[in-house]
């Protein structure tokens, strides 16, 4: 019997036959449960994340998910490490120029592009949560940078006869007056990254070149 064009049967005979679906393998599934929960802790930060989200937009059950990471916490560990890494890995190899302005330019501009790539993972961590501890946050990651400037500024100090002493409390001001912009900036998106640095870096070098040597309160 000829199939008649149009008919349903000659429809199901040109409907090619569904391919099976690729199981992911375990190594995989992790990697998709932590880019969606990445996503979500962004949007919604830990305590409005569920683990029934999470496993809804992967489409697996919960159980897979505690297999994985044990539960939220457990979730949200990985996603913080993961982005505490990245951002302080990509300070570190930016800090490469000779001259100290250029070495605040370039931890500035680092950050802002940070922020400008991977903006769901800069939610992630600028967000306040329970678990937030002094080794595993952005706090932790400006400090480590902190500390870096500070051994800048030390040598610095030094030469221009200042107290080297002060570097610590300098290095923390700079870089909380970029951690804060950058945060601002987050939301605003202008001017461009490139003219923040250059406008940050106005500010501190500038202020460092004029600096007191004993600054004393002016009322009091």
């Amino acid at each position: 019997m000829t199939d008649v064009p149009g008919s349903d049967r000659a429809r199901r005979r040109a409907v090619p036959a569904a391919k099976p679906r690729v199981r992911m393998s375990a190594a995989q599934r992790r990697e998709q449960l932590i880019s969606i929960a990445r996503q979500i802790f962004a949007e919604r930060g830990f305590d409005a994340t569920s683990i029934e989200e999470v496993a809804s937009r992967a489409k697996v059950s919960k159980p897979v998910v505690y297999e994985h990471f044990g539960g939220k916490e457990g979730l949200y560990a990985v996603v913080v490490d993961r982005e505490v890494r990245s951002l302080l890995d990509r300070i570190t190899t930016a800090l490469t120029a000779g001259h100290p302005r250029e070495l605040l330019e370039q931890a500035a501009l680092t950050l802002l592009t940070y922020i400008e790539e991977e903006t769901s993972g800069f939610r992630v961590l600028v967000r306040e949560s329970p678990l937030m501890s002094a080794t595993g946050n952005f706090s932790s990651v400006m400090n480590d940078v902190a500390h870096q400037v500070e051994h800048i500024l030390g040598a610095e100090f030094s030469s221009r006869g200042y107290d080297p002493k002060l570097a610590e409390l300098y290095s923390q001001a700079l870089v909380g007056m970029v951690a804060l912009t950058g945060r601002w900036w987050l939301e605003v998106r202008k001017p461009r990254k490139e003219t923040v640095a250059a406008h940050l870096v106005n500010l501190a070098w500038n202020g460092l070149s004029h600096l007191a040597s004993k600054p004393g309160p002016i009322t009091g």
